[in-house]
């Protein structure tokens, strides 16, 4: 490796110390020259003076924007400098240079459209405040991942490829696998529902999902990023939301705690929801909409973007950035409904944060033998779950869960326009690279 520390781990007046990185900026006063050479980790100063170094002085003349160089030096004390601190050098090499000109300015806060910055991605997440949104979603996710280890929870691993999908057949992206006919994954939700079957009692998956739809939205892409969780010997859904809820707030939390310079760059100020997430009904969302601002989502069976973010609106002036809807009617067969005495239409949730629905869940349809009977009157071909009906078959204890949109939960906390600018390299239907 080559010999080196972070930006961030150089303290002033410390023994010499050698950075390398990207040239970030050049400022060429004369008989000056100052370097901010740029890591992972932050912005540090080379300052290059022609009477002190003057071979080093000289030799940086020729350095060009996002050359990439390893300076050994001195560091010193500065208030002028990113992080207080700036490197007198004593050796300066460059060890690759950048092809000239950038098509697109890293060091400069120049307003560049989307598909500009993703056509040229490699140099865009050089951008400290896009390497800053890339930070928030490793620390989202491992404070997650965290929390349900420490729960108990088993860290699991379902396909990418099916045979068929758990969530209807429009929106499934067909393969070829070997010689038969497949699809990319919609939802572990079948595979985690055989796990509670077979007695692993708490789960959860951070992976991959697809869907073919065909939409122009800032909130939608084709490969989806998700955090699915089942839980087995619920009492009901609350439970399921019981534990979003906890595991979301910690998650918050901690990058309030461990990521304030990301959140700066981003000029972000991230409110944690400390107190409990509202719950209302479907009806009680639709009477909100109605009574306060006029609006009647076009399906009376779900709520729209207009109405989610509406929503938002009415909860964050009450002090809630989070809160869920419970009781959507007409679910899917492997939710809960129609039970006898229950107050609401089914036993499905979603999480809305911010005004934008990041997870659906809810308790599932455990009774196979009503299961079976929905799926035929809603015209489900059972055959083709004959190895989820089979593995319910055998004795399965209550259980829920949820699948939360991990690009729409970083979307949100970073403040982004558009939910691309959350994933690295994002697919859409008319993108297929980077």
């Amino acid at each position: 490796m080559i010999e080196r520390i972070h930006t961030s781990d150089v303290e002033p007046d410390a023994d010499e110390v050698a950075i390398a990185g990207h040239v970030h900026e050049i400022r060429d006063l004369g008989g000056l020259v100052f370097l901010i050479v740029r890591d992972r980790e932050g912005l540090i100063q080379i300052v290059f003076k022609e009477e002190r170094e003057p071979e080093l002085f000289e030799a940086v003349q020729d350095v060009g924007a996002e050359d990439v160089v390893r300076v050994v030096g001195e560091p010193l004390e500065s208030d002028q400098a990113p992080g207080g601190v700036e490197i007198a050098p004593t050796e300066y090499e460059v060890i690759d240079e950048a092809e000239s000109p950038l098509p697109l300015e890293i060091s400069k806060d120049i307003e560049v459209d989307l598909s500009t910055r993703l056509d040229n991605r490699a140099l865009d997440l050089r951008k400290p405040e896009t390497l800053a949104v890339f930070t928030l979603r490793s620390e989202l996710i491992t404070a997650m991942e965290e929390w349900f280890e420490d729960e108990g929870f088993v860290d699991i691993k379902t396909p990418l490829i099916s045979k068929g999908g758990a969530e209807g057949g429009a929106e499934l992206f067909p393969i070829l696998y070997y010689n038969q006919d497949a699809f990319l994954s919609q939802s572990p939700q079948l595979y985690k529902q055989m796990l509670m079957a077979s007695g692993y009692e708490a789960v959860y998956e951070t992976g991959t999902a697809f869907r073919a739809e065909d939409f122009a939205t800032s909130r939608h892409v084709s490969e989806i990023a998700m955090f699915d969780v089942e839980l087995a010997y619920i009492d009901d859904h609350d439970d399921v939301m019981d534990v979003q809820e906890e595991s979301l707030r910690y998650a918050l939390r901690e990058v309030a705690e461990n990521a304030e310079r990301e959140l700066d760059l981003l000029d972000v100020d991230l409110d944690v929801p400390e107190e409990d997430f509202p719950r209302i009904t479907f009806d009680e969302a639709l009477d909100v909409l109605e009574t306060e601002y006029g609006h009647f989502p076009d399906d009376p069976t779900d709520l729209d973007t207009k109405g989610e973010k509406l929503l938002g609106e009415h909860f964050e002036e009450q002090g809630h950035p989070a809160f869920f809807v419970v009781g959507y009617p007409d679910e899917k067969f492997y939710y809960m409904q129609d039970v006898p005495d229950d107050e609401i239409a089914s036993r499905k949730f979603d999480l809305i944060y911010k005004g934008q629905e990041l997870s659906s869940g809810g308790q599932r349809e455990h009774d196979v033998e009503r299961m079976v009977e929905v799926m035929e009157a809603e015209g489900v071909e059972t055959a083709n779950f004959e190895f989820y009906i089979e593995a319910l078959s055998y004795g399965t204890p209550p259980h829920g869960g949820y699948g939360l949109g991990i690009d729409r939960l970083v979307q949100k906390v970073a403040g982004l326009d558009n939910i691309k600018e959350a994933i690295m390299f994002p697919r859409d239907p008319n993108r297929l690279e980077p």
